[in-house]
């Protein structure tokens, strides 16, 4: 299979790569600035608001299906600079989209839990999403950008949820960031009161890989498989790590001024992934088992 993958910096993107060559895929990676990637692939730096050099890359590359990791995902940023969150989570997938048709490519494009209003999740992949805040509403519009632009029955959609793994990529990731402060004895503040469903890097790029491999369409959610409020994880996270789970603080996210709103009750159902993909939704102990060896392989 001829795999694109693009945002193959970023943290699932990075994995997604790796796992797509353990498969003995043939993949073009692309993303922004210089390669990240430790894999020796094809790699072509560049930005999705650059159309017409999307558009040709995929001309020359043709690949058969295209994996789109790439996306503005700094939530209170998006708030800060709206066109900016609109042309890296619309207008790039739009480009996307339309350049898939052309080529005949499937494209798997990653979306969020964002795109529901956190009032009644966990959220089932027929929920009818209700986005709030600059982010939200640009990933939704970027899911439509697919919906409408791809090939019919040419596209899958692919909400993932609160991506943590070590190494991070680029940026710090909740589960980094929550390990590089505990283990430095600092305490940290978490919302008791927003309920998500962490997900391993790597899980999510195995997910992602199987449904490239089935060009399978629709949506799907592809993330972890347990739901629960960000104190229960940071606390999980201390005693698989050996951390004082006391310097976890329980906030509340009224307590905090808040630049974008955030969706409290979230969460994704997963039993459609379970029922269709070889690889499974982590549940939270096994997610952060998995979390715990890549911190270890990585400081040892």
């Amino acid at each position: 299979m001829r795999a694109l993958v693009v945002g193959a910096n970023g943290l699932v993107g990075s994995r997604l790569v790796a796992e797509l060559l353990r498969r003995e895929h043939r993949v073009t990676a692309m993303g922004r600035g210089p390669v990240r990637v430790t894999s020796k692939v094809p790699w072509v730096s560049l930005d999705l608001s650059e159309a017409e050099r999307v558009t040709m890359t995929i001309e020359v590359t043709k690949p058969e299906v295209i994996i789109n990791c790439a996306a503005m995902t700094d939530v209170d940023g998006c708030e800060r600079e709206p066109a900016k969150a609109w042309t890296a989570n619309v207008e790039g997938v739009a480009t996307l989209s339309r350049a898939a048709r052309v080529a005949g490519s499937h494209v798997v494009h990653v979306s969020t839990d964002y795109v529901f209003d956190g009032d009644a999740g966990p959220y089932d992949v027929d929920a009818l999403p209700n986005p709030r805040g600059v982010y939200a509403l640009s990933k939704h519009a970027g899911e439509a950008a697919v919906r409408a632009l791809c090939e019919k029955d040419r596209w899958a959609i692919a909400r993932t949820a609160v991506v943590y793994g070590w190494p991070a990529a680029g940026q710090k990731n909740f589960g980094s960031w929550l390990v590089d402060t505990l283990s430095k004895g600092q305490t940290v503040k978490l919302f008791e009161d927003q309920w998500v469903s962490p997900s391993l890097a790597l899980n999510v790029a195995q997910m992602l890989a199987d449904l490239a491999e089935k060009a399978l369409p629709g949506i799907w959610h592809t993330c972890g498989a347990s739901v629960v409020d960000r104190v229960t994880f940071g606390k999980k996270l201390c005693e698989r790590f050996g951390f004082d789970a006391a310097l976890i603080q329980p906030s509340r996210m009224a307590d905090v001024k808040l630049l974008s709103p955030r969706p409290a009750k979230s969460g994704l159902v997963v039993t459609r992934t379970a029922e269709a993909l070889a690889h499974q939704p982590l549940a939270l102990d096994e997610s952060l088992e998995r979390f715990h060896d890549e911190f270890r392989k990585v400081s040892t």
